[in-house]
């Protein structure tokens, strides 16, 4: 089932906020964004817990001429307070590795706030 348009552009946001070296860098904000029980199926074929993606994120170099695009970004709702997001990402910038991922998280609405509390990355051909 879609989720409310309004609540599929919050999620939206908060998945983009996750793309930025501002948050990224933020154990705060990444605390309040992951959930205690979030775990990520890597794209390099690891699975991640919560203090593990952390420490990662903090640990990361950028490039700060590198975007990240984010394209073909739906959201369905699995439960009340349970939503499913998927979209692609690509990277543009001198040092960007070419090709795509396609991206799929899980996002639960608790105590009024969303928290992901899954997260999937997967290597995916260039734009069909």
């Amino acid at each position: 089932m879609q989720t409310d348009p309004s609540q599929a552009s919050l999620l939206r946001g908060l998945e983009e906020e996750l793309l930025q070296p501002e948050a990224r860098r933020s154990v705060d904000r990444l605390d309040r964004l992951l959930a205690d029980e979030f775990i990520e199926f890597g794209s390099s074929g690891g699975i991640f817990d919560k203090a593990q993606v952390i420490e990662a994120l903090l640990a990361e170099t950028s490039d700060p001429a590198a975007a990240v695009c984010l394209t073909e970004f739906c959201a369905r709702q699995l439960a009340p307070g349970v939503v499913l997001v998927t979209y692609r990402t690509s990277r543009s910038g001198l040092n960007a590795p070419p090709g795509s991922k396609l991206r799929s998280s899980i996002w639960k609405l608790t105590e009024g706030q969303w928290q992901m509390v899954f997260h999937q990355g997967t290597p995916a051909a260039a734009n069909p």
